[in-house]
This record gives C-alpha cells, structure tokens and sequence, in this order.
C-alpha cells in the first residue's frame, strides 16, 4: 500500500475513533419537581460521622430563578432537637454545600418558567440510631 494511502487511512480511523469517544457529560435537563430532588439527592454528602455526634434531619427552604441559581438567601426552618450546637452547625453547612454543588441547575425552559420564584422545602436526613436503640427488624422473635 502506498504511504499516502496508509496515512488517509490512519485519518479515517482517528476521526472514527474519535466519533465515538463519548461526549463529556452534560448535565441531565431537570424538568419535573421529582428530577429536583433527584439532582440534590445526588449532591447531599453528610458531615463526617467523627465530627457530627448524632445523625440529624434538617430541612431548608430555598427559591431558584429560571437560570437554576439560588434566589436570595436558603432558610433552615427545621432541625432534628436531639442534635446539639455543633451538630447542627455541622449539618447546616453540609445542606448548604449541597445547595452549591447543585447550582446552577439546569431547568428546561417550561420548568424554568414554573419553578422560579416558588419555595421548595427540601428535607436533608442522615438518622443514625443512638447508641443502644434497636430496631424492631432487628429483633428476634421467638414463637
């Protein structure tokens, strides 16, 4: 085979192979309420079992624009009361950071249109049992 033939099939295949490279990944549309709380469920890392003593539930309010960033300012407006100051605070910080690694998210234009402004009440939980408490699934029944 000649060289320049080999070389315009060495460019065939690369520019085959590079057709099926995959792309880098986009971000999947979110387009339902359900697809939001799927997207910050994937983004929700609890604090570190060595430094939160107690697994606690916080929930935050929080509004987004139709370009997916957050609008104003995220309000916690429940916490688990076994948890103490440094618990919460800990937890507080997690939901936050959740938040950012979430935003901007990535509305199609119909849900961008009805979801901004609106409140969304999204419950972060991480419920570790304390020490001693067992579970009813876990008890032997004996007949």
């Amino acid at each position: 085979m000649s060289r320049p033939r080999q070389l315009s099939l060495i460019c065939v295949a690369g520019l085959w192979l590079v057709g099926l490279t995959p792309a880098p990944a986009q971000p999947a549309q979110v387009n339902t309420i359900a697809d939001v709380f799927a997207r910050l469920r994937t983004c929700w890392q609890p604090p570190d079992p060595a430094r939160a003593h107690v697994g606690i539930d916080i929930t935050v309010v929080v509004s987004f624009t139709r370009t997916g960033e957050i609008l104003g300012r995220p309000r916690v407006t429940y916490e688990s009361e076994q948890a103490d100051d440094n618990d919460r605070l800990l937890y507080r910080i997690a939901a936050m950071e959740a938040l950012q690694r979430c935003t901007p998210m990535p509305f199609t234009e119909t849900m961008a249109g009805a979801i901004a402004g609106r409140p969304f009440a999204i419950r972060f939980h991480n419920r570790k049992p304390p020490p001693g408490e067992k579970r009813a699934w876990l008890l032997q029944k004996i007949l």
